[in-house]
């Protein structure tokens, strides 16, 4: 089992991730892009006991649905909560060097700037997660 060490910019907030990740994504969806004024999300997802904070305070905050827990003193983006499948999807900006291995981008339907890559883009969720097929072609 691979542990992951990595912190805020601050570095006042640690997590410890346990495990490999269950998906690693890119994320278009209208929540992820107003709560991190981006065009996307970097997101590698984990069972929430596989990813631990420690150290500094957490501040907590949800633009529209998802919970995301933050540094309380830099800022930086962490994680959010998925807490209906007990999953925690960790900002993949975080991970080292090399660990965030993207498969596919999910919500292309709210997309604001087309991604053309090699990676499947699927309109709403693959199958695999509650979706369809159905893909948005750039």
């Amino acid at each position: 089992m691979s542990t992951i060490e990595t912190s805020c910019r601050c570095g006042a907030v640690h997590l410890t991730i346990q495990g490999e990740p269950a998906v690693q994504l890119y994320c278009h969806c209208d929540d992820c892009r107003a709560a991190h004024d981006a065009a996307y999300v970097a997101a590698s997802i984990y069972p929430a006991a596989a990813v631990q904070a420690s150290g500094g305070a957490l501040a907590e905050h949800a633009v529209r649905r998802t919970p995301r827990l933050s540094c309380a003193a830099c800022g930086t983006h962490l994680f959010s909560e998925v807490a209906s499948v007990g999953l925690r999807s960790v900002n993949a900006w975080l991970l080292p060097e090399g660990a965030f291995q993207p498969q596919f981008h999910v919500q292309c339907q709210h997309a604001v700037l087309p991604v053309v890559d090699e990676l499947p883009h699927f309109k709403g969720f693959p199958p695999a997660f509650g979706g369809s097929d159905e893909r948005v072609g750039w």
